[in-house]
């Protein structure tokens, strides 16, 4: 087993939160539902004699009523593109190895320049100066020579991820200050609801993870937010390498969000797809948006980092996700990650082909049909449009100016369903491609 065992069929009993913090957390809706989550049982039905997958059974169940805590990380590695459903037990098995040993490479390269990496502990304070210099710190090795450019880089960020983690350009933000947690989303701070972090082993295993990351990634790096992406592989994988790869396919889909200048940074893109689609479904609630200074939906920044991460309760969150991912899913995901070829993606025209269309999610279906391949355009951007939607009446009548709307928008955490959230985003979907076409 890949993932961590089943015990009682207690949602708390997969991720207990600490009894002082219960009050402070959203409450979670889901529930496990016989018949439509989809369940052990069903999960090892799917599978053929060699070990290949009936994806679109799979997907049927996931976006009917998520995924039972007790597989989700093994259902996650296919939503993600960690698999090929094609694939056999063998196959799996082999590159699951290579990829093991890949990471345990990158792994020792940070811990020949980082001996801190992997011993169980992690860094929080600076250990080397912005000109290369070495800084004592207690506990840490001191470095002996000034690092190599790449790898000086690399540490000035080590304590960052540990510690406060790295700021979204200021005046990027300065509008959705109010909607971005300050606090700077790092390993201290990560899920500290959740008694799995009250650990200091399992708060280093995070931080190896994100600072692996970082070093072979190094055009990214690390960036507050991308640890609320990572926290919940930690989690579901007792093998540190296999939550690596999972958090890197989920990155593949993000990472961009996170790349950042001076001047901007990458989730901008998706903030002006979510505006044309506003703008085409409801542009009385778009004017109306932008005569409050709020064309530009910086309110809805910290949604598409963090992938709502704020909204949802930890298991609500995780039920989102994997919804999300089985309504986005492409059966060539996994070829066109494994080779770089983004040609791959057959979404990029328009299909007919009956086998494609029945091994993709419903939203990627709706894309493939009408050729529409926006690759700013996720289904979390629709999501939150279906939001803000829901939210019209109140904004036209209350917002009178930026603050109001972030208010109206922060009244969703704990009160979204996200079942209901996503089958509404399928349906702005649809809206918006058909009034698109007619352009």
């Amino acid at each position: 087993m890949f993932f961590k065992a089943a015990g009682t069929e207690e949602l708390d009993a997969f991720y207990p939160i600490r009894p002082e913090s219960v009050a402070n957390v959203p409450k979670t809706r889901f529930r496990p539902r016989a018949g439509k989550t989809l369940s052990e049982r069903r999960w090892h039905a799917a599978f053929s004699g060699d070990g290949h997958l009936d994806m679109a059974k799979v997907l049927r169940r996931i976006q009917r009523g998520g995924i039972h805590p007790s597989i989700k990380g093994a259902v996650w590695e296919f939503l993600l593109g960690c698999f090929d459903p094609e694939s056999s037990f063998d196959d799996r098995n082999q590159l699951r190895q290579e990829r093991r040993e890949r990471y345990d490479t990158w792994k020792t390269e940070c811990q020949n320049i980082v001996p801190v990496i992997g011993s169980g502990k992690f860094i929080t304070t600076p250990i080397i100066t912005h000109d290369g210099q070495p800084i004592e710190v207690e506990g840490v090795p001191v470095i002996s020579s000034i690092p190599e450019k790449k790898a000086a880089q690399w540490m000035l960020l080590l304590h960052q991820i540990g510690m406060y983690g790295v700021p979204f350009h200021a005046q990027l933000i300065q509008i959705s200050l109010a909607y971005v947690d300050s606090r700077g989303l790092d390993v201290v701070r990560t899920d500290p609801a959740l008694t799995f972090y009250e650990s200091e082993t399992n708060q280093a295993k995070l931080w190896d993870i994100l600072a692996v990351y970082s070093w072979m990634d190094n055009d990214i790096g690390y960036m507050q937010g991308m640890n609320d992406i990572c926290s919940p592989m930690v989690i579901l994988f007792e093998n540190e390498a296999d939550a690596f790869w999972c958090f890197e396919r989920a990155m593949r889909r993000l990472r961009d969000n996170f790349r950042s200048d001076t001047t901007s940074i990458g989730v901008q893109s998706q903030l002006v797809t979510l505006s044309q689609v506003i703008k085409t479904v409801d542009p009385k609630l778009h004017q109306h948006l932008e005569e409050l200074d709020g064309g530009e939906y910086l309110f809805a920044f910290r949604m598409l980092m963090v992938l709502f991460r704020r909204e949802f309760s930890f298991i609500d969150s995780l039920y989102l996700w994997e919804v999300m991912w089985a309504m986005e899913y492409n059966p060539h995901i996994f070829l066109s990650y494994e080779t770089g070829d983004s040609s791959s993606d057959t979404n990029t025209a328009v299909t007919s082909d009956q086998k494609v269309l029945k091994q993709c999610g419903k939203f990627e279906r709706m894309n493939m049909q009408n050729g529409w391949s926006d690759k700013n355009g996720a289904l979390s951007v629709f999501l939150i449009a279906g939001v803000l939607e829901t939210k019209n009446k109140q904004i036209l009548k209350e917002a009178k100016g930026i603050d109001d709307v972030v208010s109206i928008m922060g009244d969703i955490v704990g009160n979204l369903d996200a079942k209901r959230a996503c089958e509404n985003a399928l349906k702005i979907q649809n809206k918006y491609l058909k009034k698109a076409k007619k352009q």
